[in-house]
């Protein structure tokens, strides 16, 4: 039975949390090592990075081109989010081998089964769930991310990605980060698609704050994201003061995270909260496009 943890005095991170870390092996043990890093950890950390991942993965066309064909983010923007969030937490949270793991990751393929979607594409998308974790936490989490964690997120997304019937699996984080950087020069470019979702996703966020910082969304966005994504985006990079003040705040905001924590202690999806849904988290099976929901057969 996996262990538990609590906070100190309710506010101080339980230290045992990464002790047990360091015992375990990435490649025997990478379910329990991705639990512990998104439910204790770093709960708010690997979901912005996830977050981004996602926004990552419009700056291609391929990409982009079958969102804006969907029209789901431009319609249902919020539910999509909230939909791909759901399935996503809840193999990070139970793991890929357990019985609701297995179903969210059936569910998804069911609903990518209803579209023409390329093995390379796949691929890309897959990289992002491992890279962005690793690369936030490297600039703005409160501690890096060990390469045993590091080398736990690759065999944790690579294993997934072998139950997404993916081909051409990278045997280590070297080769994903060169399949990676192969494709995105070959099919990064600005089109209308690439901004049409990227804008949708934006006024997602816009939705989650008051309408008087409703401006400072996309910028923000704009400044935490590199030069060949603003490029595929046809964003402006912010002014050099607003670009240092998001990265000043999220420096600073990290050192009191290395002794004190206000998230859930683990943080789940039991204690979570999903906007389209005010009444509590959705069951697997009933997110997803509603046309494509209504299809798939009661258990």
């Amino acid at each position: 039975m996996r262990a538990t943890y609590t906070k100190r005095l309710g506010l101080f991170r339980n230290p045992a949390v990464q002790h047990e870390l360091e015992r375990l092996d990435p490649i025997r043990d990478n379910q329990r090592m991705v639990h512990l890093l998104s439910a204790y950890e770093f709960p708010f950390d690997i979901t912005r990075a996830l977050e981004l991942a996602l926004f990552h993965t419009y700056a291609s066309p391929r990409v982009s081109g079958l969102l804006a064909r969907t029209g789901e983010f431009e319609r249902h923007g919020q539910k999509r989010y909230d939909d791909t969030s759901r399935l996503i937490s809840e193999f990070l949270e139970s793991g890929y081998d357990s019985e609701k793991g297995m179903r969210a990751i059936t569910h998804m393929n069911q609903i990518h089964n209803h579209y023409k979607i390329d093995n390379a594409d796949f691929l890309f998308v897959l990289a992002t769930f491992v890279f962005y974790p690793i690369d936030w936490l490297r600039q703005y989490g409160w501690r890096k991310l060990t390469v045993a964690e590091e080398q736990a997120f690759f065999y944790f997304f690579r294993e997934v990605g072998r139950r997404m019937n993916l081909r051409d699996l990278p045997d280590t984080l070297e080769e994903f980060r060169a399949v990676t950087d192969a494709y995105e020069n070959r099919y990064f470019r600005f089109t209308e698609s690439n901004r049409k979702i990227a804008d949708a996703t934006v006024r997602i966020v816009q939705g989650w704050f008051p309408r008087l910082l409703h401006p400072v969304v996309q910028p923000a966005f704009s400044a935490l994201i590199n030069d060949k994504l603003r490029l595929a985006f046809g964003y402006q990079k912010p002014p050099g003061w607003f670009t240092g003040l998001i990265s000043a705040s999220l420096w600073i905001r990290k050192w009191p995270l290395r002794w004190i924590t206000f998230k859930p202690y683990p943080a789940l999806i039991e204690n979570s909260s999903f906007r389209y849904y005010p009444d509590g988290p959705p069951d697997i099976e009933a997110v997803g496009p509603e046309h494509l929901v209504k299809r798939q057969p009661e258990n």
